[in-house]
């Protein structure tokens, strides 16, 4: 028997039979040819049957052919039979004497085809699904092969074309959801007026008075925050329908943001007047949510590749943090603790945030140098800087807060870094400590703007005074850095200055404080690909154009700790002579220049041997020579080595005569 026609459901029952013994009930009458209907999955459970032989098919196609025609004619003879519409109600019916004769004879007919008819061919696709999986478990033979073949095609084509109806379904879907939202940035045209005209603004009172009350309810504070973004985006538009002036509005704005995120008043006006409206709104939105949990794999003792696959095999999932850093994974989820798993005390990696990867990327120090991190507590930079000097040349680790350098002790030591000396010093100090170093990192001390995701109390302990101070001490550490540079370092001579914040204040006005009082210095790229670069002009205050050459990093654009780094190049100081208005000449030497030979007239020297007063040789006038003298035995004994003795005149003023 074929395969078709072992499917095939047995010859119907005659009307006679079904009309002699089915059940006067019709649910009795629905269980009775339920159970006359083959199950879906019987021939799984059947044992194979050996493939009969072309004779055998071609006996078994005829009786085939035969019992259908049959089966087609009993089919024909209930067409002409119609249903009775009256025959729904059985619930009366005690026997089957009581049914009349003809409503007896349409029961069959009560029953859709498809439950009478002799085809037993899939109807869904789940049975057609059902039927190719078993012809699937069947052996492959040269007979079935194009069959196989034909039907597997057809399966990947409804496959295809079932997922291209979802991905059309879905981009309709998502097409329909933003469906007359209009582009507010580039459309400025078209304004509903009476949209507009519905705001209502409360008086300073009315916010006072709020306030007192704990404040508006929250749906209220969102509906008035969309409508002033709206309206402040398109002022030229909308603005002169609402008959209230800009200002207004973003005082309304700044007091809802406020409110509504838990600043304080200062703090919201300071970091919204950073950004445009939108972008603030972002901005704070950012503030809301942690950044990704990222840690730095500590080349000494592992490669990130390999870090990355036994973390993989403790449950953790990650990925590379991108393209820009070869030793960063950001991490996704974890079953483990990340800062207790057996590579962490090993120190195969370092906890730390994505953004302080970037001041030493920008610094880049190299091997055999001598680096200083002036403000180094807990650790991440100066170990990172390790790894990149490959535990050569030094590094040393300051802070000014002994305690912390407990931490940082201990994150050297198991990261394995040998070639850090940590100290504690202001770092206004160092210079007078020690200098000379090929590269400096300064991190300042900062208000922390730029993490407020972790540390939410700044939205509420800073005040003005607290960034004047701060902006004060950052200028005397950025001085003091660039003084420790050494300017004829062969490979190095760079300062990277870095804060964790985004104000101005703290960043392009202290840089812009360093280029005007260290005229030896200046801005170079970072070397970091993306960020925003710093602003030149800002709230009427103008930087120098080189500002533009520093780079920005905020949580809502780059999904990281609000950043900025800037990166300097320390030069020589040149010799510069100037001349001012009443004649006088004011000489300024190189402390570092090389010594030159200078000779001395014996005569001159032999008088100042024998005991003559320096006055003497200033009423002779030669007070310029003496000068000349003194500067060119102080260069010899800095030259030797030895102690030089303070100066008695810095800068010699000589009057020329007229």
């Amino acid at each position: 028997m074929g395969r078709r026609a072992k499917k095939k459901q047995g010859d119907p029952e005659s009307l006679r039979e079904l009309t002699g013994h089915a059940s006067p009930k019709k649910r009795k009458a629905d269980a009775g040819i339920e159970q006359r209907r083959p199950a879906k999955k019987a021939r799984d459970s059947a044992k194979p049957v050996q493939k009969p032989t072309k004779s055998a098919n071609s006996r078994e196609a005829v009786k085939h052919k035969v019992k259908y025609e049959a089966q087609s004619r009993d089919e024909d003879s209930w067409n002409g039979v119609e249903e009775d519409e009256g025959s729904g109600g059985w619930e009366g019916v005690q026997d089957e004497d009581s049914l009349p004769a003809q409503t007896r004879c349409v029961i069959p007919s009560l029953f859709q085809d498809s439950d009478l008819s002799t085809d037993p061919g899939p109807t869904s696709d789940s049975e057609m699904d059902e039927n190719e999986d078993s012809d699937e478990d069947a052996p492959i033979t040269a007979s079935n092969f194009a069959a196989r073949s034909r039907a597997l095609d057809a399966r990947a084509a409804r496959e295809a074309q079932l997922d291209e109806e979802e991905f059309q379904m879905a981009a309709q879907a998502s097409a329909d959801e933003f469906e007359g939202i209009e582009d507010m940035d580039d459309d400025e045209e078209a304004v509903d007026g009476p949209e507009s005209e519905d705001v209502v603004l409360p008086t300073a009172e009315e916010r006072a008075e709020e306030k007192k009350a704990g404040g508006p309810e929250l749906h209220v504070v969102q509906k008035r925050m969309r409508e002033c973004v709206r309206i402040l985006k398109r002022w030229k538009a909308s603005g002169p329908k609402t008959g209230r002036a800009r200002s207004e509005f973003v005082e309304q704005l700044v007091s809802d943001i406020a409110s509504y995120y838990g600043y304080n008043d200062f703090l919201a006006e300071k970091l919204f007047q950073l950004f445009p409206v939108a972008e603030a709104i972002e901005f704070f939105d950012a503030n809301e949510v942690p950044r990704p949990v990222t840690i730095r794999t500590n080349t000494l003792r592992s490669r990130r590749r390999d870090l990355a696959q036994a973390l993989i095999n403790r449950g953790v999932n990650l990925e590379p943090i991108g393209k820009w850093t070869n030793v960063g994974l950001q991490v996704f989820e974890s079953s483990v603790p990340i800062g207790a798993t057996p590579e962490y005390l090993a120190g195969h990696y370092m906890l730390q945030a994505a953004s302080s990867f970037l001041p030493v990327i920008a610094l880049s120090p190299q091997p055999h140098e001598r680096v200083l991190d002036m403000a180094s507590s807990p650790g991440g930079k100066t170990t990172h800087m390790a790894a990149l000097m490959q535990n050569t040349g030094i590094i040393f680790a300051n802070d000014a807060n002994k305690a912390r350098t407990k931490s940082l002790t201990a994150n050297v030591h198991r990261l394995g870094c040998k070639n850090v000396v940590v100290c504690s010093y202001d770092g206004r100090e160092f210079p007078k400590v020690m200098g000379g170093f090929d590269r400096v990192l300064l991190d300042a001390p900062c208000s922390g703007t730029g993490v407020i995701s972790k540390d939410a109390s700044v939205k509420i302990n800073k005040a003005e005074r607290d960034f004047t101070l701060l902006s004060h001490l950052q200028k005397q550490l950025i001085l003091c850095a660039i003084d420790s540079v050494n300017p004829g370092s062969k490979t190095g001579g760079y300062l990277v200055y870095s804060t964790c914040s985004v104000t101005l204040d703290e960043n392009e006005a202290v840089v812009d404080y360093a280029l005007r009082k260290r005229p030896n210095i200046r801005l170079v790229d970072a070397g970091l690909d993306f960020g925003r670069p710093g602003y030149t002009s800002y709230r009427g205050k103008s930087f120098h154009t080189s500002v533009k050459l520093t780079r920005r990093f905020y949580p809502h654009v780059h999904n990281m700790d609000g950043f900025f780094v800037a990166k300097f190049k320390v030069m020589k100081r040149a010799k510069q002579a100037k001349e001012d208005d009443e004649g006088k000449s004011e000489i300024v030497i190189d402390e570092d220049a090389p010594p030159e030979d200078i000779r001395f007239d014996e005569k001159e020297d032999e008088e100042y041997i024998q005991g003559k007063s320096v006055l003497a040789f200033v009423q002779r006038g030669s007070g310029s020579q003496l000068t000349d003298f003194t500067e060119a035995k102080r260069r010899r004994l800095k030259a030797k080595g030895l102690r030089v003795p303070p100066r008695i005149h810095a800068v010699s003023s000589v009057t020329h005569p007229t």
